[in-house]
């Protein structure tokens, strides 16, 4: 895929209708990305390591998921929290 094609996935999935509490979170990641999804973006980079459709789909619930499980809004920022999981996994 090419960088285009993986920006293109990750904000068409990002963009798909709510169908659980988890999707709700969506939202952040978009804001987090500062609604820009071109190549020009350096917060993209990290889709380099990504190779598929399925891989971005994974890495978006993986990361949704861990909002539902373990972010605190007490103790940390919904950046701060997306933050980490892109440097941490």
């Amino acid at each position: 895929m090419t960088a285009y094609e993986k920006i293109e996935c990750l904000e068409q999935f990002l963009n798909q209708p709510e169908e659980n509490f988890a999707d709700s979170f969506k939202a952040f990641i978009i804001m987090f990305f500062d609604d820009d999804f071109s190549e020009e973006n350096p917060q993209l980079l990290f889709l380099e390591n990504l190779n598929s459709n399925t891989e971005i789909e994974n890495w978006i619930d993986k990361l949704t998921s861990r909002f539902v499980m373990k972010f605190d809004s007490e103790f940390e920022t919904e950046n701060d929290f997306i933050y980490d999981y892109l440097e941490n996994g």
